[in-house]
């Protein structure tokens, strides 16, 4: 006998499946806004060797880097109770993203700011700025410009991996694609479903990115051009003067 398609029950529970597509959305925002800054801020602590926090660093990516996703998840709602810190499930999946995403982004990162000739960081210093205006103005724009494509696929990699928050009850896509399926036995409709709002949210999250990149790292590396020139107008009046 052929197989009969029946989406009803797709439409049935529409509001368990775009509760689902809600919470994977916010994982997908706090995850990546969150995890590049924490990626950057680890990356900085690298490349400027500063002894303590560069070894913390190294052992922070090291161990998520070689650890699945779901023990870093498990560990945090499940283990961390026991020391008496208790998450709900989806604070859980969010700081899980975000420190999963850190890792990740930190060594992407890094790469890119060791692919930024050291001839720059020499001019900019020559201009009188600080370690950490050099850094922010010189140094990651132009870093950021040449790794944004791989930190976008890594982003859109975590945000497929937010699937196994499933695993600890956060009711996001995945979560609502299984209580449909339980509730319908519907699981080729089901899932059909999930997969295909999860190919939309990977393909319109990479273009989102890719205009974000154009629009934001254009604008910073105008502003960093500002930056340097009212830098060099300034540190030659004081010599002049």
């Amino acid at each position: 006998m052929a197989y009969q398609f029946d989406f009803t029950p797709i439409l049935t529970y529409s509001d368990v499946l775009l509760r689902g597509v809600v919470l994977t959305v916010e994982l997908i925002l706090v995850g990546g806004i969150f995890g590049i800054l924490l990626g950057i801020l680890c990356a900085w602590a690298r490349s400027e060797r500063i002894p303590v926090a560069a070894g913390i660093v190294a052992a922070y990516v090291e161990l998520i880097r070689n650890t699945p996703f779901i023990v870093q998840l498990f560990f945090i709602f499940f283990g961390l109770p026991a020391a008496g810190v208790r998450l709900g499930e989806v604070e859980a999946a969010m700081i899980a993203m975000v420190v999963n995403l850190g890792a990740y982004s930190a060594e992407i990162i890094r790469a890119g700011i060791q692919a930024v000739p050291r001839g720059q960081w020499e001019a900019a210093a020559s201009l009188g700025m600080t370690r950490a205006e050099c850094f922010r103005h010189v140094v990651l724009v132009p870093a950021l410009r040449k790794i944004w494509p791989a930190l976008s696929s890594q982003i859109v990699i975590v945000m497929l991996g937010s699937s196994v928050c499933s695993q600890i009850a956060a009711e996001e896509l995945s979560f609502a694609a299984n209580f449909i399926q339980s509730r319908s036995f519907r699981a080729f409709e089901a899932y059909l479903a999930a997969t295909a709002i999860y190919l939309a949210l990977a393909i319109l999250t990479r273009m989102i990115l890719r205009r974000l990149g154009d629009r934001l790292l254009y604008r910073a590396s105008r502003h960093a051009a500002l930056s340097a020139g009212r830098t060099a107008v300034a540190t030659g009046g004081a010599v002049h003067g």
